[in-house]
Formats: C-alpha cells, structure tokens, sequence
C-alpha cells in the first residue's frame, strides 16, 4: 500500500479552486481532486486571528509525484504561504490504487 498520500490545500475561491485543480490534473500530478466547500477557516496570519470562507482541494496522487505537486501548487497559487498537508495513504482497495498510478502516468495528451 506505500506509495500514496492525499495532500489537502484550501484556496480563497471556488474559481480558483477549479483553476487550480484541472491544472494539477491535466499536468496527470494527479489522479483525481475533489473539491470541498464552502468551508469555514480559523486560523493565525501574520499576528492576526482569520475567520474566512475557503474551498478544500483533496488531491490523490502518488508519494513520487509529491515533489512536483508542491512546486506546481506554490507556482499557482494565490497565497503567499498556500497550505499544503500530505498524509499517507495506508490502506486502500487495489484496484483504486492501482487506477491512481494509471492516471498518473504520463501520456503523449499530457505531455
């Protein structure tokens, strides 16, 4: 089962959240994202308590790509210091695995 995590970030807006999450999908840095909101976030930001509205990316992919998915997720987003959480993924059905590694292959589309 090694080899897979679920990286969560949040994003200001559904749009960007959209934006952001076809990006990662056509460059095959993942397999599947959904996105979750509206969602509400509290938390601290430069000495100043934050209540704001955001959308959550969950983001399916492989432990080899992780790399890759930071860089493309601080290239292209709107945060100065975006969220990104990775977990491993320590079980799961084989054939969904199995369909994360196909998906993350690159092809001549996606090149």
């Amino acid at each position: 089962m090694k080899g897979y995590v679920q990286v969560v970030t949040t994003v200001p807006t559904a749009t960007e959240g959209a934006e952001l999450a076809r990006s990662i999908a056509g460059e095959r840095l993942a397999a599947g994202i959904q996105i979750v909101g509206p969602i509400r976030s509290v938390y601290w930001w430069r000495g100043v308590l934050q209540d704001v509205t955001e959308w959550q990316l969950v983001i399916l992919t492989t432990a080899a790509h992780f790399d890759d998915l930071e860089r493309h997720i601080k290239a292209n987003h709107s945060y100065e210091t975006p969220e990104i959480i990775a977990t491993d993924v320590v079980a799961g059905s084989a054939e969904y695995l199995r369909w994360i590694t196909d998906e993350t292959r690159k092809t001549d589309a996606s090149s």
